[in-house]
């Protein structure tokens, strides 16, 4: 199966040296370009993030699909704020209406102040059991065949049977992320795609094989992987490393404030801790001074260098790779002229490699 990519989109342009693009106000010129700009440079999908502050995420979507033709649109969803039966008629009349161009990532909020601005004081354990009945709700929604009734813990519902239906079938894909055990029992339960930040091989190759394990145990399909990283390339792997050096003296500059730290940031932290610099371009000090959020990750080196650095987690069974930058346009453009045409290169050769061999 081709690699795929998935970039990340904001409503306004970011100040300065950018950890987050979902602040701000919404400048419609501008999410039109920043969506425009993913779709030449190759890109597959782009996150829209969500934040208890941040512009609606399928309100964002749905302008930028507008003004895309092939993008899709990967929408950060937090269970529990709305009826599952709304989330999953909301979800379906995207995904009709804009031509199968949506996935959807299920996120319970990683911290519990950023859930209370939204009224929701329900403990962070408790909001995953809540996740998982809710996916339960919203699967059965777009796949049932007769009117149902539902008794659970947190919902109940009687003679649900919709009208509209998601156009992939059986429905979008969804993604999920975290290393708690909530976390991962609802992901495996209920969705298709792990999303992790960029941990070194060996770690990435350790998390991968739990949760197959994982999900095989709960009689779930073979899941698949994505993984988050920020690229800083440059022409000579010197004047890349010099780049990194650079973003990080920007970012000291006016120290960022973690939104709440999770157990995924957590474990960036402490590896950060072991040493700056893994498997040779894996870069962590973004991610200490972070705290761990923000997908900050960073791989460093030229084009070339860093496309081969993702080709060995691809190598490993990682599919798909969210990529962002520091300098959220313009990267994204830069990432479209060598870096994702060789990582998408490699991909194809290495299946060939692997279809040959089998």
């Amino acid at each position: 199966m081709p690699v795929r990519v998935v970039g990340m989109i904001g409503v306004a342009p970011p100040a300065g040296t950018a950890l987050h693009v979902i602040g701000g106000g919404v400048s419609p010129s501008f999410l039109g370009e920043f969506a425009q700009a993913h779709e030449m440079a190759g890109f597959d999908l782009v996150l829209v993030g969500y934040y208890s502050s941040s512009a609606e995420g399928f309100a964002v979507a749905s302008y930028a699909a507008s003004r895309t033709t092939r993008l899709g649109y990967l929408i950060a969803h937090r269970p529990g704020l709305v009826a599952p039966t709304l989330a999953a008629r909301t979800i379906a009349t995207f995904d009709a209406l804009w031509g199968g161009r949506l996935a959807v990532h299920i996120i319970a909020g990683n911290s519990d102040e950023d859930m209370q601005r939204d009224g929701d004081f329900t403990p962070k354990d408790e909001r995953y059991e809540r996740a998982a009945e809710y996916l339960d709700v919203v699967r059965r929604v777009w796949t049932c065949t007769e009117p149902f009734d539902y008794d659970g813990r947190f919902y109940h519902f009687r003679n649900v049977f919709p009208d509209v239906r998601p156009l992939q079938r059986p429905y979008p894909e969804l993604l999920f992320g975290g290393s708690s055990v909530g976390a991962l029992t609802m992901g495996a339960q209920h969705c298709d795609t792990f999303a992790m930040f960029g941990e070194p091989l060996a770690e990435t190759a350790e998390r991968m094989a739990a949760f197959r394990r994982l999900a095989e145990g709960l009689g779930r399909p073979a899941p698949k992987f994505n993984i988050s990283f920020r690229p800083i390339i440059a022409h000579t792997e010197g004047e890349a490393w010099d780049k990194a050096h650079s973003i990080l003296t920007n970012l000291k500059a006016a120290p960022p404030h973690p939104r709440g730290q999770d157990q995924s940031g957590k474990r960036l932290v402490d590896l950060a801790a072991k040493g700056d610099v893994h498997d040779e371009r894996l870069w962590m000090p973004v991610a200490a001074l972070s705290g761990g959020k923000g997908n900050t990750s960073c791989l460093v080196g030229t084009p070339e260098q860093v496309a081969e650095a993702l080709l060995k987690y691809y190598r490993m069974g990682v599919g798909s790779f969210l990529m962002r930058g520091f300098d959220p346009l313009n990267d994204a453009k830069e990432y479209g002229q060598e870096l994702i045409p060789r990582l998408k290169a490699g991909a194809l050769a290495i299946d060939r490699e692997t279809a040959l061999a089998a």
